[in-house]
């Protein structure tokens, strides 16, 4: 378990410098949450790391019981103060738009499921998601 940790943190190093900022990258924030569905909901999730952002435990524990629940096309989420609708749903990972974004571009997440964690990616969005 230590050694899938630091790898893990490892990769995120890498990954979240090279992919995360505000000028000209394309994720703005991105969280790496430790993601047990089988645990009691009654737990917090734990913000592993994140970048970009300042969210806590409690700002993600509805986007953890959405994804517990399952139902991705039917339901909103938030993270932070921002809902989101799904658009599209994939193997292991899916994307949604914001609806009450400020941006004038929009802003979308991507939530992916690795091993026992989820990452969470905020990105400003032109097109679709």
């Amino acid at each position: 378990m230590a050694a899938d940790w630091l790898w893990a943190r490892r990769v995120w190093e890498k990954w979240a410098a090279k992919h995360i900022g505000t000028s000209g990258k394309p994720v703005q924030a991105a969280l790496l949450l430790n993601y047990d569905p089988s645990g009691p909901s009654r737990l917090l999730p734990v913000v592993a790391e994140q970048e970009g952002t300042q969210l806590s435990a409690l700002d993600m524990q509805p986007l953890l019981d959405f994804v517990k629940r399952g139902n991705l096309q039917t339901e909103l989420f938030s993270v932070g103060l921002n809902q989101h609708l799904v658009t599209s749903i994939h193997e292991n990972w899916f994307c949604a738009r914001c609806i009450n974004s400020t941006k004038p571009e929009g802003e979308g997440v991507i939530v992916m499921q690795i091993g026992a964690c989820l990452l969470v990616t905020i990105f400003a969005s032109n097109g679709g998601c």
